[in-house]
């Protein structure tokens, strides 16, 4: 499986304003003929020339700062770039970004002929093999020397602070860099090199590393980060402290607030366990830690207790339940008995330390684990599945299980871990055993191979990263590093080039997989021991908050992806200060200019606007107590100004991005309002019962045509080649590095041809003796190869028959429905009972949540009101229908319906209406689309139209891409 990057619009943006912000090239530039020298731009090595891109932790900063490289290349000649980034981490993952196969692919369908030469600085290369000469690394070399003359390639150097900051970069050595220069920084700054920031808030103004930047003396300085470093300006009453942007601000901003309530990060469930309150009140802070004590500080009582080496904690408060002793420091970092390392300023909750209330937490993290896995795997109709990962950050290696005699002997809590997720995986076999339907029998198979593999020798469903598995050359543990640092895609793959599954979905670590480290499909996120310290709450999470990627590589998106975050009990106010911290960036205490405007802006969209100029905004604020003269918000007056005009919910933090499972539980249903139900149930008996699409006759010479274009087409046969991975994992210098490179075999993935059959003939509907034929035919112009019967041939032959399939009934002719003389039941009706359903799954209605004005036309129990797109969805929800000929309203859950669609599968509209006028009743369904439909979505228009157009004159159906349509449509049928 290979990631396939897609151009995002919040990328797009962003790079868009970089050109535009670029400074252009100085064509007065004596030095331009020099081949090695970047071109020279205007304002160069000033803050004229510097650029600031504030983008949020899992939007895709190395995407857009890699992307921007080709842009700077192709539309000012730039080829040297400097990346600098503040740990070997994070230079770790741009490193396998830039370098992935996924990321080559999509940049070179995107300019053409173009590629990046990376050349990385990792500590050690300035180790000279020649004992008596000093010489410079050959990444270094490659770099400074490398010419213009060849103009697909663009030059870049990436490296951390660490390493800049080093003395091997400023040293003398026996060798000179093109234009004469024997010291790295001094070669590596003749070049003009643009330089690229990552993570800027690492590198102030204050720090020794700001000093190298200078001496670099890059053209132009772009950063891109979440975070930006500070400053004060002023003294005394006047001091204050701002964000210390280029030119007073970020030339892209995508915030906190727009990442989530954009979607374009995951939500986040922040989940915590029950505590008796006798132990919930018992907190206390370590206030020292030292060789001989450990001194305890009560939060509730003011008093302090001494923990000598050897003493229990029971000496302090009994509550710290078992035989708990004080071992001792080392350099500021405690160890209880039990495994603990313990921190100055570290909370410790009486009754958490024990095994009982770490398995509390893992048996939770086990349970939410399996049920986004189900979820992802068992997607509605047949979407390509999800692979589902968990993340542990534990503070204890000794509980994961220490290395001895080169083998990990496991902790205690590994193997807690064990026993609570074997019980799991027996429940879901017995649960699924006997199922029929193929999508969960797959799940069964996946589950049974989770189950063996975690039971034999060599496990490979849970994997840990550790400092101190480096060095280790157990083959095990080289697979758990390789696959957690190296292996993305593997990670989020179902199987292998065999076929076989790959189980490995829990990983564990002790805060080395931070910043630098992520995969898009963790989905789970533990913290089974408190931090230790105040870090930014996002950033904890950080390394969930990406969009997911489905077993095609695709991104997931305009889906209602969460992260699940678990944490201990002493941690339980952390959604609001992750709230805080997201809407940090918006001012709720003083009624901006941009605010008044987008207010106004909303006003004008309206057929009856109560505003023309932002003068009257101001005064009816002014006049509502919502604010006062000098913009300073009244009592409460933001919550009031975020109620009544919803462009201003948008500038805060959405309250479904981030929740307290346990302060506000959401409902995972939603109640039917059956009596209104009720009215439509005529026309929902009819709507049950089953309908067969029939083909038209004079089509079928046409389909025998499709069917022999496909089958008896060679090229659709293909190799599949199987190709190993071999990975080496170096260490030097205590920094860990993987060398890798792709073994091609002289061997050929291939299947069984009964099965390949089979699988074809469920995947076409096609008859297998005639797709038999028709395979032979094809078979025979690849002279009977059996090597060609392989999923990559599957694959493209299932794909290439829908697409030609779709093209000719794609219009809606060709084929008409025929009722049957039986019924099913639907997502919102039981037919066998004869009557609507209590209640539904809640996001079969929608993914995000509207608080509305309760509306007793609704069709559900509101407010709140489910939906999946703003525009024109929430739009036609949210219209005013007193004074319509609306008698009852709704959005229809999905398989409400089940139209049958020839293309295999079924589809439902998105709303539906009970209108009438002069005793004349009709029923609305309306499917909601934008302007500029996707050929799926003209599909999916055309095959309900056609359906619909069957059912009588009483239902009308209508496309609607805003809410004005919705009411010319009503508006309309009754003037």
């Amino acid at each position: 499986m290979e990631i396939r990057l897609e151009e995002l619009d919040h990328q797009i943006e962003a790079l868009n304003k970089i050109n535009q912000s670029f400074q252009n090239l100085d064509l007065n530039d004596k030095q331009k003929d020099n081949l090695y020298l970047n071109p020279l731009i205007e304002n160069a090595f000033t803050d004229t020339a510097n650029i600031d891109i504030k983008m949020e932790t899992g939007t895709g900063k190395t995407y857009v700062y890699t992307r921007m490289m080709y842009e700077l290349n192709k539309n000012f000649g730039m080829f040297k770039f400097i990346i600098l980034v503040p740990s070997p981490s994070i230079k770790e993952g741009t490193k396998n970004f830039i370098e992935s196969d996924y990321a080559k692919k999509h940049f070179r369908d995107l300019y053409e002929n173009k590629n990046i030469q990376l050349n990385v600085i990792n500590s050690g290369d300035f180790t000279s093999k020649s004992k008596n000469r000093k010489l410079f690394p050959s990444s270094l070399v490659e770099f400074v020397e490398a010419t213009r003359a060849n103009e697909n390639q663009i030059q870049v150097l990436l490296v951390n602070s660490d390493m800049l900051n080093s003395a091997s970069m400023s040293n003398i050595y026996d060798q000179t860099l093109l234009g004469g220069y024997n010291t790295p920084i001094e070669g590596l700054a003749n070049v003009r090199p643009i330089l690229i920031i990552d993570e800027p808030h690492r590198f102030s103004s204050e720090t020794k590393v700001a000093e190298k930047v200078k001496e670099l003396k890059p053209q132009a300085i772009i950063r891109f980060g979440a975070t930006f470093p500070t400053k004060t300006e002023g003294s005394g009453k006047n001091k204050i402290e701002k964000i210390d942007y280029y030119h007073d601000k970020p030339q892209y901003e995508l915030n906190a607030v727009d990442s989530f309530n954009r979607g374009l990060v995951k939500g986040i469930d922040i989940f915590y366990p029950d505590l008796p309150e006798n132990l919930a009140k018992n907190i206390w802070t370590v206030d020292k830690v030292n060789k001989n004590e450990l001194v305890l500080k009560s939060n509730n009582f003011s008093k302090k207790e001494i923990i000598k080496v050897g003493d229990n904690l029971g000496i302090a408060d009994e509550n710290f339940e078992g035989d708990i002793t004080y071992l001792g420091a080392k350099k500021q970092v405690g160890m209880l008995s039990n495994g603990l390392e313990i921190f100055p300023q570290m909370k410790l909750i009486p009754g958490t330390f024990n095994t009982n209330y770490q398995e509390k937490l893992v048996k939770q993290a086990i349970d939410e684990h399996f049920k986004k896995e189900e979820a992802n795997f068992l997607r509605i109709n047949n979407k390509p599945k999800i692979k589902t990962l968990s993340l542990f950050f534990i503070d204890s290696i000794d509980s994961y299980g220490r290395i001895v005699d080169g083998k990990r002997n496991k902790g205690w809590l590994i193997l807690s871990f064990e026993k609570l997720l074997n019980e799991k995986l027996d429940s879901l076999i017995n649960e699924y055993q006997n199922t029929t339907d193929l999508q969960e029998q797959e799940y069964l198979d996946f589950l049974r191979a989770t189950k063996k593999s975690l039971n034999s020798d060599h496990q490979e469903v849970y994997a840990g990263y550790f400092s101190g598995d480096k060095n280790n050359k157990d083959e095990d543990i080289q697979k758990e590093v390789a696959d957690i640092l190296s292996n993305k895609t593997k990670m989020i793959s179902f199987k292998d080039a065999k076929g076989n599954w790959i189980t490995r979905r829990f990983l564990f670590s002790k805060w080395t997989l931070r910043e630098g480290w992520d995969n898009p499909n963790v989905f789970v996120i533990t913290k089974l021991r408190t931090s230790g310290s105040e870090n930014s709450k996002i950033q904890e999470v950080g390394r969930g908050l990406r969009l997911p990627v489905d077993e095609k590589g695709n991104r997931i998106v305009n889906e209602d992806s969460r992260l699940s975050f678990i944490i201990g009990y002493d941690e339980r106010d952390f959604a609001k200060k992750l709230v805080g911290e997201v809407n940090s960036d918006v001012k709720t205490n003083v009624l901006t200019n941009e605010m008044i405007k987008q207010i106004l802006k909303e006003e004008l969209q309206k057929q009856k606007p109560r505003f023309t100029d932002e003068t009257e905004v101001f005064d009816y604020l002014v006049e509502n107590k919502i604010a006062s003269t000098n913009h300073e918000f009244k009592e409460n007056g933001f919550e009031k100004l975020c109620d009544e005009f919803s462009v201003i919910q948008d500038m805060v933090l959405n309250k479904e991005k981030i929740r307290d499972m346990k302060k506000n539980p959401v409902k995972t249903t939603v109640k039917l309002r059956k009596e209104k139900w009720n009215e439509f149930k005529n026309v929902w008996k009819d709507l049950a019962k089953r309908q067969m699409i029939i083909f038209d006759r004079d089509k079928e010479k046409d389909l025998e045509e499709i069917i022999e274009k496909v089958f008896s087409n060679e090229e659709n046969y293909v190799l599949q080649k199987i190709n190993y991975k071999k990975q080496e994992i170096r260490s030097a210098n205590d920094k860990i590095n993987i060398a890798e490179k792709i073994i091609e075999e002289d061997e050929y993935s291939k299947l069984k041809y009964g099965e390949f059959l089979k699988i074809l003939a469920k995947k076409t509907l096609i008859n297998p003796q005639k797709l038999h034929k028709k395979i032979i035919l094809g078979m025979r112009k690849v002279n009977g190869d059996n090597r060609y019967i392989n999923e990559k041939t599957l694959e493209k032959l299932a794909n290439e028959y829908k697409k030609e399939f779709q093209k000719l009934f794609e219009n809606g002719n060709g084929y008409s429905y025929k009722e049957l003389d039986f019924y099913s039941s639907t997502s919102i009706y039981d037919y066998q009972k004869d009557e609507f359903v209590d209640e539904v799954p809640a996001n079969l209605i929608g993914v995000h949540l509207k608080e509305t004005i309760k509306d007793e036309k609704y069709l559900y129990e509101n407010p709140p009101q489910r939906y999946d797109s703003k525009d024109p969805e929430l739009d036609i929800l949210t219209m005013d229908y007193e004074n319509k000929p609306v008698i009852y309203y709704g959005k229809l859950p999905r398989q409400a319906v089940k139209i049958p669609r020839f293309d295999f599968g079924s589809t439902t509209p998105d709303f539906i209406f009970k209108i009438k006028n002069n005793e004349e009743e009709k029923y609305l369904f309306i499917e909601t689309k934008s302007d500029n439909m996707r050929d799926s979505d003209k599909l999916a228009v055309a095959i309900q139209e056609k359906y619909f157009n069957n059912l009588g004159d009483n239902i009308i159906y209508k496309v609607a891409t805003s809410n004005d349509e919705v009411q010319n449509v009503i508006n309309e049928y009754f003037e």
